[in-house]
């Protein structure tokens, strides 16, 4: 594989980007805003202006999807009260066209499986609201590709996003019983780099640590961490889940670098 592009390469996407120019990959990533391409530039990446929300004609005949490998990697924007995503989605597979890919990930979210207090695998996902059913088609979409493999995402930590802060100086905080369902972005570079050397992956892959502490457990820990006032939670329990992140491990021989979110603590 000698050419990956990465539609979306912000937070996740840029480590990634650099990850792959180090292996000698040529890498094509595109940002939102121009102001935002130097940034890629500077670390050797082919960078791309591509606003799916005004699709220029420029865009439609861009050399960006022209690699051997795609990483789709586009925040929903769902909790922010966006609606257009799987519109947004639309356009980009018209702009992917009839080109044929080694492999096309889609970066998704483990908010696809409901709290039954049970541990989820990547068959136990399900429509139980509106995001999810969004988020449900959207990975459908690409599913359907040949050569197309889905990333959940557990929660994301790392670099200025430190867990400490989530629940910081909070009173009167519900689900201390709750699992804790965390990935550091590290690991998810390495994961996504993985599948794209490797041509016998499955369809889904979770990713999320092995160690599930509670939350009342870890956010008081993660805030001390940082020296900020630890939350204090309530004894209202919630409906929880345990993310299953073993998949990839038992297939792909993949190891976490981070399999504690404690031990995470000190690499955000």
């Amino acid at each position: 594989m000698n050419t990956v592009t990465i539609i979306g390469c912000g937070w996740f996407g840029l480590p990634l980007a650099t990850q792959l120019v180090k292996q000698g990959i040529k890498v094509k990533a595109s940002k939102r805003h121009p102001e935002d391409l130097v940034q890629l530039q500077q670390a050797g990446i082919d960078a791309y202006q591509l606003d799916l929300a005004n699709v220029t004609n420029q865009a439609k005949n861009s050399s960006l999807f022209d690699a051997d490998a795609i990483v789709i990697n586009i925040p929903p924007g769902l909790r922010r009260g966006e609606t257009d995503y799987l519109g947004y989605l639309t356009q980009l597979i018209n702009l992917m066209g009839e080109r044929q890919y080694q492999k096309i990930i889609f970066i998704s979210t483990t908010g696809v499986y409901p709290s039954l207090d049970q541990t989820v695998t990547e068959q136990d996902a399900a429509a139980f609201n509106d995001t999810s059913g969004t988020l449900l088609q959207a990975e459908a979409m690409f599913s359907a590709m040949k050569n197309s493999c889905v990333v959940r995402f557990s929660g994301l930590v790392g670099p200025k996003r430190h867990p400490g802060r989530f629940f910081a100086g909070k009173t009167d905080v519900s689900g201390a019983n709750v699992a804790v369902n965390l990935v550091h972005l590290d690991d998810c570079v390495a994961a996504v780099s993985l599948i794209l050397s490797r041509n016998d992956t499955l369809a889904i892959y979770n990713l999320a640590a092995n160690a599930h502490p509670t939350r009342g457990e870890f956010y008081v820990a993660a805030a001390e961490h940082l020296g900020l006032s630890a939350p204090e939670f309530n004894q209202q329990q919630q409906p929880n889940k345990t993310i299953d992140g073993q998949l990839i491990c038992h297939q792909l021989g993949f190891t976490y670098a981070f399999n504690n979110p404690f031990k995470m603590l000190d690499a955000c």
